[in-house]
C-alpha cells in the first residue's frame, strides 16, 4: 500500500489542482467552505492533513464524495484492488480511519468505505458533499451512534441502516470497543 505521507502528499496535490481548476484563491475557498486560508494554505503545502470535517467541507465545494476525492489521489482505474493497494486515510484527531475498499473506476456510481472509529471519536458533517447522496452502513463492530439531519439511531454488530443524506450528520463511537462499519455510498 502507499505510505501515508505519500497519501497525503498527492491529497494535497490534488487539492491544489481542484482550486485551480475552479480559478479561486485560497481567500475564496476559504469564504466557500469555511475554512480559515491559513488552514488551507498548510493543507496544501502537505504541513497538515485535513480532518474528517474539513475533506468533507472542502468535497461539498467541489461536489465531489470524500471517497471519490481519496481514490482520485491513490491507484489507477483498475477493477480489482488487493487490501494493501486499498487507499486509507487516517483523521488523527478524531479518531477516524477510512479505507476505500472500492477499486476506483469511472463510470460506476456506488463505493464501498471501511470505516473504523476508536472509542470516543465523534466526527461532525455541517452538510453532505453532495445533497441526497444515498447511503447504506452495516456495523461489524461496536457500536455507533449516528444522527442524520436531528435523527439518532444506535447501531451495534449486524445492524444496517439505510438513508438519504440531505442536512447534518454526526458518527459518535461511546463505546470502548469503538466502531467498526462498511458504508455504501451511492450518487
Amino acid at each position: 500500500m502507499p505510505s501515508a505521507l505519500s497519501t497525503e502528499i498527492r491529497l494535497a496535490q490534488r487539492l491544489v489542482t481542484l482550486r485551480q481548476e475552479k480559478g479561486w484563491s485560497l481567500e475564496k475557498l476559504a469564504d466557500a467552505c469555511a475554512i480559515s486560508r491559513a488552514t488551507l494554505s498548510r493543507i496544501e503545502r502537505s504541513e497538515t492533513s485535513p480532518t474528517a470535517s474539513q475533506l468533507n467541507q472542502l468535497c461539498r465545494v467541489y461536489g465531489l464524495t470524500m471517497s471519490r476525492l481519496l481514490s482520485e489521489v491513490e491507484t489507477p482505474d483498475n477493477a480489482h484492488l488487493s487490501q494493501e493497494q486499498q487507499p486509507l486515510w487516517q483523521d488523527k484527531t478524531s479518531g477516524f480511519t477510512r479505507r476505500n475498499v472500492s477499486p476506483p473506476a469511472a463510470g460506476f456510481k456506488a463505493e464501498l468505505i471501511e470505516g473504523l472509529l476508536r472509542s470516543g471519536a465523534y466526527i461532525e458533517y455541517d452538510q453532505p458533499p453532495l445533497p441526497g447522496i444515498e447511503q447504506h452502513i452495516w456495523m461489524l463492530a461496536g457500536v455507533l451512534l449516528l444522527t442524520v439531519e436531528q435523527r439518532q439511531w444506535r447501531l451495534q454488530a449486524g445492524d444496517s441502516l439505510r438513508f438519504h443524506l440531505q442536512g447534518p450528520g454526526t458518527f459518535y463511537a461511546p463505546d470502548a470497543e469503538g466502531a467498526h462499519y462498511l458504508l455504501v455510498v451511492t450518487r
